[in-house]
């Protein structure tokens, strides 16, 4: 099965949150052209039964899995009846079922949920550990954003360049999602000026950062060489944290687009700083890409 055959899978636990995921996974599987795949992971269940009867309006004793994967698919068949749509209950714990279907998918779809402004701003804990470990490429929803996917309301993805400035997964997913959206894509390359570097000298003043600015857009062109011809393409190097940089950028995007580097002989959260920062805070949707080593 190719890349363009595989499914698209969207978690779901029966929140509002999870049901706008699926709205938004509906309109990307339509953009792509695969099937959706709606899942939910039946322990969670044990965990969280009674807020799910919350969320859903019904008493604790009638909220089964059944119900809630037949809702999404039912949901996201209304919302784009050409999709082909499959839902399915797995008994395991959430972050281990949804790593596993990554394995098979184009990329896993996660909303997250949130009951006060302070939680909403914060990522859940199966959202942020499937991202860490998935083999494929997951967009999280942040619990107060809009369910539109595919027509997003800036016209605009953004992407954040590393550091080698090597053509990278993530540089690819994000050219594809512009093109697929009829999007412009932004590809921002973060740069700073140490301290120790700046001087007192008005001959001298800033010269250390046009040359740390320099760097940035020679590493975002050595990146860029290949770009497709057939996107609207933007560069921009922009001084500071990328961490500061990127959370900025989210505010006019509809998807941030990060990359995560993966070593496969390490067994904790595998996102680094930027990507943990973007999915706890970012003002947009969020795609965290694998980056093998």
């Amino acid at each position: 099965m190719t890349a363009r055959e595989l499914p698209l899978v969207v978690g779901v636990d029966g929140s509002e949150p999870s049901l706008r995921a699926v709205d938004w996974a509906a309109d990307e599987a339509a953009l792509r052209g695969v099937p959706l795949r709606v899942v939910y992971a039946s322990l969670w269940e044990r965990y969280e039964g009674s807020a799910l009867a919350e969320d859903l309006a019904k008493p604790y004793e009638e909220v089964r899995a059944d119900d809630i994967v037949a809702t999404a698919a039912r949901r996201a068949h209304r919302r784009r009846p050409e999709v082909k749509v499959s839902a399915d209950v797995l008994a395991e714990e959430p972050e281990y079922a949804l790593v596993r279907e990554g394995r098979s998918a184009s990329a896993l779809v996660l909303g997250t949920r949130g009951r006060s402004g302070l939680v909403e701003m914060l990522l859940g804990s199966v959202s942020l550990a499937v991202a860490a470990h998935a083999d494929c490429p997951v967009i999280v929803l942040r619990g107060g954003h809009d369910n539109r996917g595919g027509t997003g309301t800036h016209g605009r993805v953004v992407v954040g360049v590393g550091e080698k400035g090597t053509d990278s997964a993530a540089l690819r997913f994000a050219f594809e999602e512009a093109r697929l959206r009829h999007a412009a894509l932004d590809a921002v390359r973060a740069w700073r000026c140490p301290a120790h570097e700046s001087t007192d000298h008005p001959l001298l003043a800033g010269e250390p950062a046009r040359l740390h600015e320099e760097a940035a857009a020679e590493v975002l062109e050595k990146a860029l060489r290949d770009a497709p011809a057939d996107v609207d393409l933007h560069r921009r190097t922009v001084e500071g944290p990328a961490r500061r940089v990127l959370l900025a950028a989210s505010h006019e995007a509809d998807l941030l687009v990060v990359g995560a580097r993966r070593n496969p002989g390490h067994l904790g959260l595998q996102l680094g700083r930027v990507a943990h920062a973007v999915l706890h805070h970012a003002a947009c949707a969020v795609a965290v890409v694998p980056e093998r080593e």
